[in-house]
């Protein structure tokens, strides 16, 4: 089959490690929200099995699974018309994996960004769960036959992988069973940068607590560090080119678009010429009216683990509707018995 007979489907997945932040929110949980009544099926995944990668411990792993459903129906996204799921409940994706990890070639893994960077200067001592998981990530995104990612700039380099192993499985077997992806990247804030350099990326990593918005943030700690974020001495320009070699100012700007769903050249229509002491007040309330409730949601599900459990669960149901005959049709092209 051609691509265009593939059925028009999303799938996204975020790691669970903990402490979602603003850059979590405005590049992928709001777009999901705002994607999801386009009449298009979605999948959101809270990818376990690539947490595992790292170190991680237990307990801490089950409660930010959690949390992060929890940011996830906090920030919009009604797990009645979206599918959400825990990676390790739906075990196609695992199964999938394998055989992705027979098609794919060890100087392709070796050649991600990701892998020499987790890996560091002792790669033989790195897990060999981390050196394959982008063969785990395309089987993500292909169980589903998803036809859709949306991605950041940084996970474009894994998709075009997928996109890679699946041109790949389809011309071994002589088959055109697997759709070729296509990325999904849009928005003004799909990259959020932190309040302290807006040079690195916001990170839950970042010692400086100061550097990101965290979702479990109050009103007054939202409020407190925009007031406090970095900026430089000159006033906001009128043109999107006066924010070159601009960093700070082009994040706060950056965020301020994509909290009240404008254009960055909108933002800067209504408030070029103006000083930070007058923009930040306005980007703080803007940022307290969008995710103090969303703080306040959370807290409220995460008070109730059991039913984020029936929520994930209902969802494996759901996604193995899909997975099961997907995987079982592989099977046959490969020729597994069974």
């Amino acid at each position: 089959m051609s691509d265009s007979q593939f059925t028009p489907r999303v799938f996204s997945g975020i790691q669970p490690s903990g402490d979602l932040h603003l850059g979590n929110y405005l590049g992928a949980l709001k777009r999901f929200a705002d994607a999801q009544d386009k009449g298009v099926q979605s999948i959101y995944c809270m990818v376990d099995l690539h947490a595992i990668t790292m170190p991680q411990k237990p307990e801490d792993l089950k409660r930010s699974t959690r949390e992060l459903c929890a940011g996830f129906i906090a920030s919009g996204i009604d797990p009645q018309k979206s599918i959400l799921i825990n990676q390790s409940q739906v075990p196609e994706h695992a199964q999938l994996a394998w055989v992705f990890n027979c098609v794919a070639r060890m100087g392709w893994m070796g050649r991600m960004t990701q892998w020499k960077d987790k890996s560091g200067k002792n790669a033989e001592a790195a897990s060999l769960g981390l050196f394959a998981y982008p063969a785990l990530m395309a089987a993500d995104i292909l169980i589903y036959h998803a036809t859709h990612v949306p991605v950041g700039e940084d996970q474009k380099q894994h998709l075009e992988l997928t996109r890679d192993i699946a041109a790949k499985f389809n011309h071994d077997y002589g088959v055109d069973f697997f759709p070729i992806t296509e990325p999904v990247i849009e928005g003004a804030a799909t990259r959020v940068m932190s309040l302290r350099d807006g040079s690195k990326k916001m990170s839950k990593s970042d010692p400086s607590d100061a550097s990101r918005i965290n979702l479990t943030d109050n009103a007054d700690i939202i409020a407190k560090k925009f007031r406090k974020a970095k900026t430089d001495p000159d006033a906001l320009p009128s043109e999107v080119e006066g924010l070159n070699n601009r960093p700070e100012a082009r994040n706060l700007v950056n965020i301020y678009a994509g909290l009240n769903d404008q254009s960055v050249e909108e933002v800067l229509r209504e408030v070029g010429g103006q000083q930070f002491g007058a923009f930040k007040p306005l980007l703080a309330d803007l940022a307290v009216a969008k995710l103090a409730p969303i703080s306040t949601e959370m807290a409220r599900l995460m008070d109730d683990p059991a039913e984020i459990d029936r929520i994930l669960a209902h969802g494996a149901g759901q996604a193995r509707e899909i997975t099961a005959p997907i995987l079982k049709k592989t099977y046959e092209i490969v020729g597994m018995v069974g």
